[in-house]
């Protein structure tokens, strides 16, 4: 008994120094866990609307295709004394540069839609660079203007497109009014979505099609018969 208790004593020390390493191991792994669980606040956001304290909307419209269209819009909108946001295509920029030089010309706002049309999300960050890059540099050349807008194709975004628009000088803006127009739908359907889901600060969503230039007469004047001021998106969210 009394050898039993001449070892235990030999080895409590060691036992106490093997419980307060793995005590801290322990806690160190608690507090690096819960750490990683917290939630993060990311850097950059993209833009879904302006304020809502304004009676102000802004249109928008994506180009890569519907340039047949675009002329008798523009006629629309010089008619209205309505500004719009385009957002423009690199490769259809390419192709058609004396539109896209008119569209700037005759006062509307020319924002990014990268360069080929591709899904943000599914490209790496060289990838999500070099088209925004790329359809800036071909806008450029055309207009003499930097872009500093843009706006995903297929409204599609991930946190690596964000951060790598931010990072160059870009707000990404999307819509909170969707049109669904590229569907060609009648213009009746067009213009009842945007009257019944328009609001105070509303980024809306079109794109060149030949409904869409029906609806455009008819959903800027119920727009300005409800109040509203319709500016290019960098007025809208200018504050």
């Amino acid at each position: 008994m009394r050898v039993y208790f001449l070892s235990f004593a030999r080895l409590w020390p060691r036992l106490l120094l093997v419980g307060l390493v793995l005590s801290v191991l322990i806690l160190g792994y608690g507090i690096t866990r819960n750490k990683n669980e917290l939630p993060t606040t990311k850097p950059y956001e993209a833009i879904y609307q302006g304020s809502s304290e304004a009676k102000k909307v802004a249109l928008i419209c994506n180009v890569v295709w519907g340039e047949e269209f675009l002329p008798e819009m523009l006629e629309i909108l010089r008619k209205q004394d309505v500004k719009m946001t385009f957002f423009i295509g690199g490769q259809w920029a390419e192709q058609f540069p004396e539109l896209t030089e008119l569209i700037y010309k005759t006062g509307h706002e020319i924002g990014n839609h990268g360069y080929a049309h591709r899904k943000p999300s599914v490209l790496s960050k060289e990838q999500n660079l070099t088209e925004i890059k790329k359809a800036e540099a071909i806008i450029n050349d055309i207009t003499k203007q930097k872009t500093t807008l843009f706006h995903p194709p297929y409204r599609d975004i991930n946190d690596i497109a964000l951060d790598v628009a931010n990072q160059n000088g870009y707000k990404v803006i999307m819509s909170s009014v969707d049109t669904i127009d590229w569907q060609r739908p009648a213009p009746e359907v067009i213009t009842k979505r945007v009257i019944d889901k328009i609001h105070n600060g509303a980024i809306v969503l079109m794109h060149p099609t030949a409904p869409t230039v029906k609806a455009l007469p008819v959903i800027i004047k119920e727009l300005k018969n409800r109040g509203y001021d319709i500016v290019t998106v960098s007025e809208l969210i200018k504050q």
